[in-house]
């Protein structure tokens, strides 16, 4: 026979597994929170990189007007 575990040994383990249970608990939610946070990280960048070049079309179409206007502006 085994003898009872003495109640503090019982209130410790109860404690350190419900510690147990909440870390699993927020590292679930860690999980959940990092994922969401890569998928937003992505959008982002895919965001980021259209805006880039969006811009870079801009500034070629106004250098390219700019180049018209001194043209016209030398012949006349």
């Amino acid at each position: 026979m085994s003898p009872a575990a003495p109640p503090s040994l019982d209130a410790e383990l109860a404690r350190l597994t419900q510690r147990v249970e909440d870390l699993l608990a927020m590292l679930a939610s860690l999980r959940e929170e990092n994922h969401a946070l890569k998928q937003r990280h992505e959008s982002l960048a895919s965001e980021r990189a259209a805006l880039v070049q969006k811009n870079e079309q801009v500034r070629a179409r106004v250098e390219a007007m700019i180049g018209r206007l001194k043209t016209l502006e030398h012949s006349a």
